[in-house]
Parts: C-alpha cells; sequence; structure tokens
C-alpha cells in the first residue's frame, strides 16, 4: 500500500513590501546606531537574496509593536485565517470535503497557542468529530517535511484515509524591536510570513507522487545553532553563523546513505525540494549539489519571492514541483534542516 501527496496549497498574508521598500523603516529603527554600522545592516539585507516578503503585520507595526502579548495576539488571529484558506484551496485541488480528513497535523513555531491551530480549524470547517490531531510546535523549519512524515506514517498504517499537514508561520511576530545583535537582523533579513497546507491519502484510486522512504537525521550536540529563546518581549531567535558549514560537513552522510538505501544514487534523483533556509544555506547546499549535476533554482525563487517561512517554506517549493505535472517515475528528494539540530528526507516518485 502507497501513501501519495495529492495536493499542496499556499496561502500568503495581506501585508506584502519589497526589501527595497523596507530600508526607510530600518533607516528609521536604526538611528541612534552607527553610520557604518546602518550601513553593513541595510547592505546585508539588499543581499539576502529576498526580494519580497509578507508578514501577518504592515511594516510601521512591525516596527512599532514591543509587547510579546500583542504580537502573539495578532499571530493567534492571523494564522488561523491563514491556515483556514490554505487548507481550503489544498483541499478544492483534491476534490475533497473537509469531513474527508481522517488526520490533522498543525506544525507552527512561532507563536504560542493551546489550544493549537488545529481545533479551530475543527470547529470552523466542521471537520469529524473522531479526527485524529497532532499540533507539532518547536520542530521549527524541519517541521513542514516532519508533518508528512509523520502523516505517511500514519496512513501507511490506516489504509483508505486521507490526511491534511497545515505549516503556518509569522518569523516577523518575533522580531525583537530592541534587540540589534546580527542574529535578530540576520533573520529578520531572510524570514518572511505565510501558510501551506498539504494533503496525503492511503487510497489507491487517488493519485500524486508516492512516498518512497523517509528519515530523520540528527546532528549530535547542535541543540543550541538554531532555535527560539522565550524572553520578556516574546521569541528570541537563535541562529549559530556555523550552520551552512555543519551541513556541508554533514552533507554526504545525510544524502547518500538514504538514497543508497533505496538502491539509488544522485543520480537517479531529477527533483530536489529542498528547504530554502537562508541566503549562505542556499549557496552552500547548491555547490553541494552542483558538484552532483543538480541544481535547486526552485529553493532559489522561492527564496526571493516569499523569503524564509520557517516550516512552510519547503511546502512552497513542493507545491512549484506539483503543478508542473511531471512525467511518470520522475524521483524527487525533499530535504529541510531545523532545530535539535536535523536534517528530515522524503523521497519520492511520481
Amino acid at each position: 500500500m502507497s501513501v501519495k501527496i495529492t495536493a499542496v496549497a499556499k496561502q500568503l498574508p495581506q501585508y506584502t513590501r519589497e526589501t527595497k521598500d523596507i530600508i526607510p523603516y530600518l533607516n528609521n529603527w536604526l538611528s541612534g546606531q552607527d553610520d557604518r554600522f546602518k550601513r553593513k545592516v541595510i547592505k546585508l539585507f539588499e543581499n539576502a537574496g529576498v526580494e519580497r516578503r509578507y508578514s501577518i503585520m504592515d511594516a510601521k507595526d512591525v516596527f512599532t509593536k514591543t509587547s510579546f502579548e500583542e504580537k502573539n495576539d495578532i499571530y493567534s488571529r492571523e494564522t488561523i485565517k491563514l491556515a483556514e484558506k490554505s487548507l481550503i484551496k489544498a483541499l478544492d485541488k483534491a476534490k475533497l470535503q473537509p469531513t474527508d480528513i481522517d488526520y490533522i497535523i498543525t506544525v507552527s513555531c512561532t507563536g504560542i497557542m493551546i489550544p493549537s491551530v488545529d481545533a479551530y480549524l475543527i470547529n470552523r470547517l466542521k471537520m469529524k468529530r473522531d479526527i485524529v490531531r497532532l499540533p507539532v510546535t518547536e520542530m521549527g523549519c524541519a517541521a513542514g517535511v516532519s508533518g508528512i512524515i509523520y502523516a505517511k506514517n500514519f496512513l501507511k498504517a490506516n489504509p483508505n484515509k486521507r490526511a491534511a499537514v497545515i505549516a503556518v508561520e509569522s518569523p516577523t511576530a518575533t522580531f525583537q524591536l530592541d534587540d540589534f545583535s546580527m542574529v535578530n537582523i540576520v533573520s529578520a533579513a531572510i524570514f518572511g510570513d505565510g501558510a501551506s497546507s498539504v494533503i496525503l491519502s492511503s487510497y489507491k484510486s487517488d493519485n500524486g507522487p508516492k512516498i518512497i522512504d523517509e528519515a530523520m537525521y540528527h546532528f549530535y550536540n547542535a541543540e543550541t545553532m538554531m532555535g527560539f529563546k522565550l524572553v520578556n518581549t516574546g521569541l528570541q531567535m537563535i541562529l549559530d553563523k556555523a550552520v551552512p558549514e555543519t551541513i556541508a560537513e554533514h552533507f554526504p552522510k545525510i544524502v547518500h546513505p538514504f538514497l543508497e538505501k533505496n538502491n539509488l544514487t544522485i543520480e537517479a534523483i531529477n527533483h530536489l525540494i529542498f528547504h530554502p533556509g537562508g541566503k549562505k544555506i542556499v549557496q552552500t547546499v547548491e555547490a553541494l549539489f552542483g558538484v552532483l549535476g543538480k541544481n535547486i533554482d526552485d529553493t532559489k525563487e522561492v527564496l526571493k519571492l516569499y523569503g524564509n517561512m520557517s516550516s512552510a517554506t519547503v511546502l512552497y517549493v513542493l507545491e512549484r514541483f506539483m503543478d508542473k505535472q511531471l512525467p511518470k517515475g520522475d524521483k524527487g528528494l525533499m530535504l529541510s534542516f531545523g532545530p535539535g539540530f536535523s536534517a528530515q528526507r522524503i523521497l519520492l516518485e511520481w
């Protein structure tokens, strides 16, 4: 019995600006800082590989709203809307009703909600009363792929069922107004907000790429490389500058044994569905894949158009491949990295 991905659909927040239009807000925010530092920050934004980003808050609010409660209230209200819209779109693509879903997984790490967003979706869309819920909150950028892995395992054990994975994130709600550290600035330069939903099925009659295999890879002694610290003003980003170097060091152990287990080499992979963590990580992985004769053009395009939306971003890349109507037999490798530190992998066949 195979598990297939039948539909993917994204939803963007209402506010959007090009990076060049954010520079005046940066200048105002940096008004008390040294001129050399200001130039460095602005250059960092301009060279981050992100041309446009979307947000649950307008730029003026991002640079004025300071209280954790205030930002988290906006996060809670807007993520419910984004999650609902993206799920409805995905269901429409799959020609399904909300009551056709047996298992719902919601992933988000950029705010705090209890109950989690899935409870609101069940009520708003009148989903099954006995639907199985799984909220995933602490896996960061890797959670989009993690959610698909959890859904696949549920469906593999339960024939003729369907699952929805909804990733919804607002990194802009974590921006620290009084923090002029490079970590806060780099995260602001590369991150944006967004949501995406994936429908999976264990029905033989449903169409879509099959999940051939999946696996997680854990980096030892790397818990402090990436994540959030809860402070009085909200979720403060943790991002070690050694992340790209660490990925490069472990890359052969992440990719090749996983493919070998499935009697494949990288040459047999037609499509790379890679999470765009940021320009440096993209350049690192592009160099590694480039040596192997592969490209991650769709990953770079998603980073340029939307920025890094944490767990939802790799699903934006996946949607681009789903919309291409790829030839039967084509194989794809999904790959994302997240706090822990970990790498999540999925092997797909169209």
